[in-house]
């Protein structure tokens, strides 16, 4: 059976990716295929999350294994075939390619082929340019440094202590308009 899945980013409106896979490779195959796809380095450590039809994530399918709960099954992109967990049309999935800023792919199996077998996986289809692979943090901070952040920014630079009205706050012991005993 082959896979075709439909791939979308919810940063770039006319951003498209379709990946053939056979249902046999494993995650870590339909993983590189992705990276390929985009043009992205391989130096991330990405995960995917199976999802339900709401986009909540349920199992986690990791890059490498972290052995976080022993308790829990672990999955494995290289130890994992994609048919052992998808099965429907439809079965969604997020890949998240930027781990720092929880940035990700929205992944949907759009077609189950049957009656064909694929020895890799194929791009079918690429559409639009895809986000950048990572944030840079000092790069964004760079750009917004005209934001002014002095003594003012919190409030007025002309406020006076003495001219606070302490009298709505119980401070000091006094009994305010909020007393526990009223909740």
């Amino acid at each position: 059976m082959v896979y075709r899945f439909t791939i979308i980013s919810d940063e770039v409106d006319d951003f498209v990716r379709e990946i053939k896979i056979d249902s046999e490779a494993t995650f870590f195959d339909l993983h590189e295929a992705i990276l390929k796809s985009v043009g992205y380095k391989d130096d991330q450590m990405t995960s995917f999350f199976i999802c339900d039809d709401n986009w909540e994530k349920e199992k986690e399918i990791t890059l490498e294994d972290m052995d976080n709960n022993s308790e829990e099954d672990s999955w494995i992109m290289k130890e994992t075939m994609l048919s052992d967990l998808i099965e429907d049309e439809k079965q969604k999935l997020l890949y998240v390619f930027d781990p720092l800023a929880e940035r990700v792919f929205f992944i949907e199996l759009s077609e189950i082929i049957t009656g064909q077998d694929l020895d890799k996986a194929v791009c079918s289809k690429k559409h639009g340019n895809p986000p950048t692979q990572t944030i840079d943090f000092e790069e964004m901070a760079a750009a917004n440094s005209s934001i002014d952040l002095d003594e003012t920014f919190y409030g007025d630079q002309d406020f006076d202590l003495e001219d606070f009205d302490p009298e709505g706050f119980d401070i000091g012991g006094g009994s305010g308009p909020y007393e526990e005993d009223k909740f």
